[in-house]
């Protein structure tokens, strides 16, 4: 399956890396109290080491997850020679031997094989351009002794979180929004437009967060605290240049192949174990096969799976896995228990919808007895147009050309008037998201079906008192991201910049950060190396969704990689049959849930919410999206309020 392997203490020995997924904190005043506490709350994210730094005008905190470097020369808060720079830093730098050996040809000296002690010597060389030599994933917080200036700075595309408020001169800021509530100054309110955009997005798109005052650093974005000021800018931001790329498409299939090989072998640097989750999709079974490719020996591979067939994708992970030898690994769900949904929730900090988030939660759970160290295959969807909305944007176009009264008022009205079917006979389920997407307002492009409000709902569930404190454009925000693509007339590279600037971040991202970070176990997502994104952006969306086959170029580089049976199968993904669960085992947890909120009993219409629970019972229609947006709304009200 290509060049000869090597093993994974060999990809180090060539590396000599090491990383640390952890946790950060900090406040811009001496209390040594608070720092403790804070970077206690999110212990999970780091288990193996905790530091602290305070001094006059700063305090940092750590919590350190050893994935390499497991000697005391890693340890945080990490500093330059004459400790006049501090650094919290969690996340990987890839290219952290390159820079290595060009900082120390300027004559900086290391003292550690870390790579987060590259960030220092690039800061004090490059100042804050030294944010753009960096390829990786991270999130970290720089303090300036001599200039009292703090640097705080998320990754390109987001993958590691970090959250701030400032307020009354009170700057605070963390990995989770939890570490910063241990602060009894900081007062929890609900964040109330966040919450109408919550349960139409089923996210909180940044840089807002449920809780008033708290906030999201976008990715691609820093903030700089100075002189009791806070600046913000963006540095990175993802550019499609249309027209300038030159290649055929047999040698961007070529390039492509380089660039995946090249992002799987650099996220296989570790001092534990490492495993690789395997839904049997094209994206992970992607990663497994070139992770077989390096390394020699087995490693393991995790799959979930379902009684219920029409979600379960156990059949093509063994493909793979048999395919790769690797030590396959499978959990079995056949319910939901309402503490494991509670669970997810305190991890989150605030509601986030995705209906795999609780499969995810305890896939880590089952990985984490095994191995420190998951590769997964996130990114992917959004990068190469693999999602149903990319289809589903382009069916419109042809459903369109129909007068919009006959479709809102005739096609619309006899879909609604269609019960709700089974998993198994899924089409006419489908056939009825699709009208009512494309019904919704055509400013929210593709993401139309991904929203799940629509103007009967909010009139009927939320109440006038709720309705008067919100802006009701739902799409507001996707037409200012829309305004920033440079991607011209390309719609597909167009929607592919919703989806990686808007969407995916704060959905998909926070997810794997938050349901890997509970169990100590790093994720790490190859398919979102940026070098690897941006070739992706610059090839044209036509290669990309051809026709109704989405991901077309990256199944032809693949291509006698993996068997035909899993290069060019469709997507199903592992989601839960929240459907189901609510007509079944989860209904009387619901119905108490959601008649006992006293946030939705102040803000929605209870009776109506009866109402879309008994016609979601009795199979009249599908109502779980509102639903489980409302039971994860009530859940995170009663953890972090009640």
């Amino acid at each position: 399956m290509g060049s000869k392997p090597v093993s994974s203490r060999s990809v180090f020995l060539l590396s000599i890396k090491r990383v640390i997924m952890c946790g950060i904190c900090g406040f811009n005043w001496n209390d040594q109290s608070l720092i403790r506490s804070m970077a206690d709350s999110i212990r999970h994210r780091g288990p193996d080491q905790k530091g602290s730094f305070c001094c006059d005008e700063m305090s940092l905190g750590f919590r350190r997850l050893s994935i390499i470097d497991l000697s005391e020369n890693g340890r945080q808060p990490m500093f330059n020679e004459d400790k006049t720079v501090c650094l919290v830093f969690n996340g990987e730098i890839y290219n952290f031997q390159q820079l290595r050996e060009e900082l120390e040809g300027k004559g900086h000296v290391f003292r550690s094989r870390a790579d987060s002690e590259v960030i220092i010597h690039a800061y004090e060389e490059w100042g804050i351009d030294s944010i753009n030599r960096l390829r990786g994933m991270f999130a970290y917080g720089l303090y300036d002794l001599n200039r009292k200036r703090l640097l705080l700075v998320r990754d390109r595309i987001g993958i590691k979180p970090l959250y701030y408020t400032y307020k009354n001169g009170r700057l605070l800021f963390a990995s989770e929004i939890k570490a910063i509530l241990e602060d009894p100054q900081v007062e929890r309110r609900v964040n109330f437009q966040a919450m109408y955009d919550y349960l139409g997005f089923e996210f909180v798109p940044a840089p807002e967060t449920m809780f008033a005052d708290i906030y999201k650093i976008p990715a691609g974005h820093y903030l700089l605290f100075e002189n009791q000021e806070i600046h913000q800018e963006q540095y990175w931001d993802l550019k499609f240049h249309p027209g300038e790329n030159k290649l055929t498409f047999n040698e961007a299939v070529e390039k492509m192949r380089e660039h995946l090989d090249i992002a799987v072998q650099s996220h296989l640097v570790s001092d534990v174990p490492l495993g690789v989750f395997l839904s049997g999709g094209l994206d992970s079974s992607c990663i497994v096969a070139l992770m077989r490719k390096h390394l020699t020996g087995s490693f393991k591979t995790f799959t979930i799976g379902y009684e219920d067939k029409s979600f379960s994708e156990l059949d093509y992970a063994q493909i793979v896995a048999d395919y790769c030898e690797t030590d396959h690994q499978v959990l079995m769900l056949d319910t939901l228990k309402p503490e494991y949904v509670e669970k997810t929730l305190w991890h989150l900090d605030e509601p986030m919808t995705d209906l795999s988030t609780v499969p995810l939660y305890l896939l880590c759970k089952q990985a984490r007895e095994h191995v420190t160290v998951c590769l997964s295959g996130e990114g992917a969807d959004e990068s190469f147009a693999g999602y149903d909305r990319f289809k589903a944007s382009r069916l419109a176009t042809w459903f369109n050309l129909m007068p919009g009264p006959l479709r809102r008022q005739v096609v619309g009205r006899f879909m609604d008037l269609l019960p709700d079917q089974p998993q198994k006979k899924g089409a006419v389920n489908m056939l009825k998201r699709f009208v009512e997407g494309a019904n919704l307002d055509p400013a929210g492009q593709h993401l139309r079906w991904q929203y799940f409000l629509n103007s009967v709902l909010e009139e009927n569930l939320l109440n006038s008192s709720f309705r008067s404190q919100l802006n009701m454009d739902p799409f507001r925000r996707v037409r200012e991201y829309s305004e920033r693509c440079d991607a011209g007339g390309d719609r597909v590279n167009r929607e592919i910049y919703l989806d990686m600037r808007f969407m995916m971040t704060d959905s998909v991202l926070m997810k794997v950060d938050r349901m890997s970070m509970a169990s100590s176990l790093e994720i790490r997502v190859p398919l979102l190396d940026h070098v690897l994104v941006e070739f992706m952006a610059s090839l044209p969306g036509d290669w990309k969704l051809k026709g109704m086959t989405t991901k077309y170029i990256f199944r032809a580089a693949l291509e006698g990689l993996l068997p035909d049976t899993i290069v060019h199968r469709g997507k199903q993904g592992y989601s839960l049959p929240v459907k189901q669960l609510l007509r079944g085992d989860l209904k009387s947890y619901m119905v108490e849930l959601l008649n006992d909120s006293r946030l939705i009993r102040e803000n929605m219409d209870s009776a109506y919410i009866n109402r879309l629970i008994e016609e979601h019972c009795a199979m009249k229609h599908n109502h779980n999206h509102v639903l489980w947006a409302l039971i994860n709304i009530a859940i995170w009200h009663n953890r972090f309020f009640q």
